[in-house]
């Protein structure tokens, strides 16, 4: 999600918080909303799709929003943050950065905290009008095992993260996706690791020729979705944002299916 997507995000999300926009109550159409907010509609959908994911808000008609904060789970009081007092790199390459950092939790002694820096990476899946995943059957030598994995990769700097998920689901497999969609942006392990992580959905693909990412590409294969639970049972897929995309596409199947 790019830095205007974001505003976006955060100015429709503080008006259903402020009470602008109460339980029940229609947003604006995707047409004034683009305008009042100086943002083209794909960027907008980011916008929305997230704030959907989350449950601020459900899709009523064809490009109308209600609000939906009654049915979310309170949020509890905040309290004081974490006092950062400075940090100092310990080693970075184009890969990682790792710093120490100079924290100091509430009531406990000030202390140094490793904390590993990743870039930002964007995961695409692509499902067709067969009910099927786009993957790629990979080795992976830091867990050294071989399993199934959701195309990817890093967003480079100034790109949009839904470019990336475009370009690398093609890069990686040579399927051209439909429109993506972005679903949830989460980090994997925030006790330690900053690792900005953007899911993408997207139906439908055109096949414009072979995998041209040499080191990243794989066996390429439309794994039914119905596969999935037990491909998870038996540890075959491959890396959280696999597990996240996946596991949102199957409870929103469900969802479907009530």
């Amino acid at each position: 999600m790019g830095p205007k997507t974001q505003r976006v995000y955060e100015t429709i999300r503080s008006w259903i918080e402020s009470g602008r926009y109460g339980p029940g109550d229609k947003l604006p159409s995707e047409r004034t909303l683009s305008a009042e907010l100086e943002i083209g509609r794909t960027a907008l959908r980011q916008a929305l799709a997230r704030l959907v994911n989350e449950h601020f808000i459900k899709a009523h008609d064809r490009s109308s929003y209600r609000v939906l904060v009654g049915d979310r789970a309170p949020t509890p009081t905040e309290r004081d943050p974490w006092k950062i007092h400075g940090s100092r790199s310990v080693y970075e390459n184009r890969w990682v950065h790792l710093d120490l950092v100079d924290v100091e939790p509430p009531g406990v002694q000030r202390f140094e905290h490793h904390v590993v820096r990743l870039f930002r990476v964007a995961v695409t899946a692509v499902i067709d009008d067969q009910d099927r995943v786009l993957m790629l059957w990979r080795y992976r030598f830091v867990p050294q095992q071989w399993g199934w994995e959701l195309p990817g990769g890093i967003v480079d700097a100034g790109e949009d993260a839904a470019t990336t998920a475009a370009r690398e689901t093609e890069e990686e497999t040579g399927w051209r996706p439909g429109p993506v969609e972005h679903v949830v942006s989460y980090q994997p392990m925030i006790g330690m690791v900053d690792s900005p992580h953007e899911i993408f959905v997207a139906r439908g693909a055109e096949k414009v020729g072979e995998p041209t990412d040499a080191e990243e590409a794989g066996d390429v294969a439309w794994v039914p979705l119905d596969h999935i639970p037990r491909l998870m049972s038996e540890g075959k897929l491959m890396g959280s944002g696999t597990l996240v995309a996946l596991l949102h596409i199957l409870a929103d199947r469900a969802r479907g299916a009530r």
